[in-house]
């Protein structure tokens, strides 16, 4: 006989038991994330989005422009590098967690991911949470809204392309932006 499936292992727990807000918290999650994944794939879409998505690998692109502003806009440079910082240890941060926590990369049957990724780690997403740092440190010094707009982006980018759970990406949005308040 094999392993009892995720709904029959909780059916004799209480409802205010922690296991079993968990397993239904993990349901909701999994729904959430089959509804993403759902969505209007098309080609060039699915190009579009990993092009976009990659920018975001190591929190290189806001690392780039956080060492570039501080290099053009010297009357601010120590506030650039301090913002630049907080989106470095951001990005080490949710590496760290990932590292600690374990949690598997969505692996659903008729769902692949559509793109590949460095590790099978998927908690917190560290795309998100360095562009959400980003948005949050960078945004005293240049407009914000577009800032927040670009980190939403990435972090639906994740989901969009299945290789992050809907949890993943919320954690990853507020840790960064915890840690983006660190670096204004």
């Amino acid at each position: 006989m094999g392993a009892p499936d995720q709904r029959e292992r909780y059916t004799d727990v209480p409802d205010d038991s922690p296991l079993h807000w968990r397993a239904r918290a993990n349901a909701v999650d999994l729904a959430i994330y089959k509804r993403m994944r759902r969505l209007g794939h098309t080609p060039e879409t699915v190009s579009l989005v990993r092009k976009y998505s990659r920018l975001g690998e190591h929190g290189a692109v806001w690392l780039a422009g956080g060492v570039a502003a501080a290099i053009v806009d010297r009357k601010r440079r120590r506030r650039w590098l301090r913002a630049t910082a907080a989106v470095g240890a951001a990005y080490a941060t949710s590496t760290s967690i990932k590292l600690a926590v374990g949690r598997q990369r969505p692996a659903v049957e008729d769902l692949p991911h559509l793109m590949a990724t460095p590790t099978g780690l998927s908690f917190p997403s560290s795309h998100t949470t360095s562009s959400f740092a980003a948005a949050r440190a960078f945004g005293i010094l240049v407009p914000g809204a577009p800032l927040q707009i670009a980190a939403a982006a990435m972090g639906l980018s994740r989901l969009y392309l299945g290789v992050h759970y809907p949890s993943d990406v919320a954690a990853g949005a507020a840790l960064g932006t915890l840690i983006g308040s660190l670096g204004r």
